[in-house]
């Protein structure tokens, strides 16, 4: 715990067997209280890799996608008690030491939202990111930054941290399940007046991580400056879009997933799928 906060940690897996043992191992768990892993119906072994290193798993009978497996990730961490909530990709991609720094963030009411940049500092390039993806992110954040009217260094990473009180809030389950959702996700957290924040983070590009390809990459890029738009025009009060709307729990229904609530030994294997 962090100022008395359950802190959790949701691990979305998709295909992460080779990756998830040397992620787990670098969160410190003498702070981070839970961690769930949320296995998008995988076709290797991450399942059993994470049933071997103790973790409670949910299992989705088919594959929901990016945004979709969030959703199980966030509603079932709060079901689980958590008072702040970090995303980690499990894909080794992101370092778990800068865990216990957002946490703080958060647990400490410096900010609602924290997201781990990889263009503050030189985390991107350094770390392998492609140059055609950097500009990509670069060009991207900048018109996101004119028309939401913030000043972050970048909207696309996938490494998050939130109060109990915006997942509460933000209408998650009316967003999409591809990988926009990360979009709309700060969309909604700004119209509703949330503080988000950003600390620097360094970041791996191996062959083991995940990436999605160029032609994915144009779809998630026309998907952003639509997010965008909508925020400008709600904004200005010429259309509302229903997602922007603030005040709606989040809702999964529990045929959507295979796995269980009751909080685990870290120490044990899970007996939950």
């Amino acid at each position: 715990m962090l100022n008395g906060q359950h802190i959790a940690v949701v691990l979305p897996a998709y295909n992460a067997e080779t990756t998830l043992r040397r992620t787990v191992q670098e969160i410190d768990r003498t702070v981070i209280d839970d961690i769930l892993l949320v296995d998008d119906h995988s076709v290797d072994g991450t399942v059993s890799e994470a049933m071997r290193l103790g973790l409670p798993v949910i299992r989705h009978d088919t594959n929901k996608g990016y945004g979709g497996n969030q959703k199980t990730c966030y509603k079932e961490a709060l079901d689980r008690g958590a008072d702040v909530v970090i995303m980690l990709h499990p894909d080794y991609q992101y370092t778990p030491q800068l865990l216990v720094a957002m946490a703080g963030m958060i647990a400490y009411d410096t900010y609602d939202f924290v997201m781990a940049s990889r263009i503050l500092g030189r985390g991107a390039l350094k770390g392998g990111m492609p140059i055609y993806k950097y500009v990509f992110n670069r060009l991207l954040t900048l018109i996101e930054n004119i028309l939401l009217g913030l000043k972050l260094s970048e909207y696309h990473t996938g490494y998050r941290a939130f109060s109990r009180k915006v997942l509460e809030t933000l209408p998650l389950d009316r967003n999409s399940d591809d990988f926009v959702f990360d979009n709309q996700m700060v969309a909604q957290a700004h119209m509703a007046g949330f503080r988000i924040g950003e600390i620097s983070c360094p970041t791996r590009y191996e062959p083991e991580s995940s990436s999605i390809n160029l032609r994915r990459s144009i779809v998630y890029g026309l998907g952003v400056l639509k997010t965008a738009l909508q925020f400008r025009i709600q904004h200005w009060g010429l259309q509302s879009f229903g997602y922007l709307e603030p005040a709606y729990p989040l809702q999964i229904s529990p045929k959507d997933t295979q796995g269980a609530s009751p909080r685990p030994s870290l120490d044990s294997p899970s007996e939950h799928l």
